[in-house]
């Protein structure tokens, strides 16, 4: 198990702990264990391989949180979270997963009515039974019921990010094998979709067929779905993400990755114009009709190519204009990762970051940035220890004498300042006007009306120090929906000040999406794309961002912080 996987388990854990009224010190402790884990640069369970090292070694971590992780690490669970699991039903860790209710709530709902499905709690809600409950109303029925549905439509979905890693060990594990060519994700995950459903793997070579056998061996598989001569479906680790595993002839590659990758609507529109330039399109190649002779299939682009279009990039293939645009030559240059300069959102230990200033700075300077900003929070975090007027200026001061110290990095000042609920930021305006780069956030608030909405966001972008619009939507993926507002409205106001639009690439958020980016772009937004991280490897989400702005047809133009670091300047400053 990796850290993410244990930690989530002290989560779902403390979670239990609290729904039985357990002691909070102890709920504490794990979550606190949690979330150090989340951002421990090493694995537990290389720390426990090693006959020298304990895990109380990591911060926090006591020998009796240490033991209960040596317990995960063995078997996937421990004894405390198994024998809560007796206690309440297994559908108690979804029920977690909705919003409004809370451990708390959870439990008042098990106390008076015993229900163990979400089906049976949907209906407590229809049926109007929550409101007689303590501190729980007619709004919170309605909230729960909407949370019911999204979690339904999410359910059996998977994070960008963490499809993408279980590709990349599957990658690993199956290229150990002789005679194996190439082994390509396809899918919505080469699409850069914010989430994903299941895992495609083409695997090409003289040993194709070898792949096969060895995926069905795969430690992590505890379900084989089928198993043919050219295909082989299982499902993966404890989440049970489907992955299926084909073979393929050299020659097939191309129109395979084509077929595999694209959306079924964009398939489909491809397929149409095959056919009615006389053809047939399939995952084995392009062939003529007539006589079924081969037209091409060894790549992507010769099969584009038979069909008079340009090369559609992955990311564009949802059938949104992009067919007209490569038959008319006219496909975007699309930002590339190599493109980005400077990472401009990240959190040092002065707030809620894992590194230091001194650290962050470093560990971009490795991954060749020219610049970053550092941006921890205002002082309405106060769960994140937020700077106010004054240790922001002071912070300010540190970073411009950092910047000076010969690192071989521009380190700019900043701050991600909070949006009130009233429309004004955190921050004072002459504290504001010390910094570099202020990010305005809306943190807080988010069930507001989309004209009381709409309208805190017109004053926010008021502010003549505001220069990007952090996170604009406020979603998380899988847990909490985009907030309402009048996003044209904003768009146009935002260019007409000069602010940029967000786009965060921390997985959980990829926010601006690819359609939203589009939307603004096409109104004349320009945009960043930073990874709001709080620990140097989170700077390695770059990528991320990277994609969703791909799918918003964004090209270098389009990004702020594709400029080298004297023009990045000037431009923040210009408005």
């Amino acid at each position: 198990m990796d850290n993410k996987e244990i930690a989530r388990v002290l989560w779902e854990t403390a979670d239990l702990m609290e729904i039985a009224g357990e002691d909070s010190f102890r709920i504490r402790s794990y979550r606190n264990g949690a979330t150090t884990l989340e951002g421990y640069p090493e694995r537990v369970i290389d720390i426990q391989r090693d006959p020298n090292r304990k895990i109380t070694e990591i911060p926090g971590i006591g020998k009796g949180l240490a033991a209960v992780l040596q317990e995960i690490v063995e078997r996937g669970s421990c004894e405390r979270r198994d024998l809560l699991l007796t206690k309440f039903p297994p559908a108690a860790l979804e029920f977690l997963k909705i919003q409004g209710l809370g451990p708390k709530g959870i439990a008042l709902i098990f106390e008076h009515y015993r229900i163990t499905t979400m089906d049976e709690l949907e209906q407590l809600c229809k049926e109007e039974k929550l409101r007689v409950l303590p501190r729980m109303g007619a709004k919170l029925e309605e909230k729960v019921l909407r949370s019911i549905a999204q979690y339904r439509l999410r359910t059996g979905r998977f994070l960008l990010s963490f499809a993408h890693d279980a590709a990349e060990e599957l990658k690993q594990y199956l290229g150990e094998l002789d005679g194996i060519e190439n082994i390509t994700a396809a899918g919505s995950l080469r699409r850069g979709k914010e989430t994903v459903g299941d895992l495609d793997l083409l695997v090409t070579g003289p040993n194709a067929t070898a792949a096969l056998e060895r995926f069905v061996a795969y430690p992590r598989v505890h379900e084989v779905l089928s198993r043919g001569a050219n295909k082989a479906s299982a499902k993966i680790g404890r989440e049970g993400l489907q992955v299926d595993v084909r073979a393929l002839p050299r020659e097939s590659y191309g129109a395979a990755m084509q077929y595999f990758t694209g959306s079924k609507e964009h398939n489909v529109a491809v397929r149409t114009r095959a056919v009615k330039m006389g053809f047939k399109l399939s995952e084995y190649g392009l062939f003529r009709a007539e006589d079924e002779s081969r037209v091409a299939g060894g790549t992507e682009e010769e099969v584009y190519k038979a069909l008079g279009l340009e090369w559609i990039p992955p990311e564009l293939r949802e059938n949104c204009g992009e067919v007209e645009a490569a038959e008319e030559g006219r496909v975007p240059r699309l930002v590339e990762l190599k493109d980005i300069r400077g990472d401009i959102h990240m959190h040092t230990t002065e707030t809620d970051g894992r590194a230091s200033l001194e650290e962050m700075a470093e560990a971009a300077k490795k991954m060749g940035y020219e610049y970053v900003a550092i941006t921890d929070h205002s002082k309405a975090i106060a769960m994140a220890n937020g700077l106010d007027e004054k240790r922001a200026v002071a912070f300010a001061r540190r970073v411009r004498e950092l910047s000076q110290d010969g690192l071989g990095i521009r380190v700019f000042s900043g701050l991600e300042c909070d949006i009130m609920k009233d429309g004004t930021l955190d921050l004072a305006s002459d504290a504001l006007a010390e910094l570099d780069v202020v990010i305005g956030s809306v943190h807080s608030h988010m069930n507001l009306e989309a004209a009381e909405m709409t309208d805190r966001l017109l004053r926010a972008l008021e502010c003549p120090q505001l220069k990007v619009l952090g996170h604009p939507t406020g979603r998380l993926l899988m847990q909490r929906e985009p907030f309402a507002f009048d996003f044209e409205r904003i768009v146009d106001e935002a260019v007409k000040r000069g602010v940029r639009f967000e786009i965060n690439a921390s997985p959980e958020r990829l926010d601006l999406n690819g359609s939203l980016a589009r939307t603004a772009k096409s109104r004349g937004a320009k945009f960043t794309i930073s990874t709001d991280a709080h620990h140097p490897k989170h700077l390695h989400n770059m990528g991320y961002g990277v994609l969703t702005a791909r799918r918003g047809w964004l090209g270098p133009d389009d990004i702020l912080n594709t400029l080298p670091a004297e023009k990045f300047h000037a431009a923040i400053r210009k408005h």
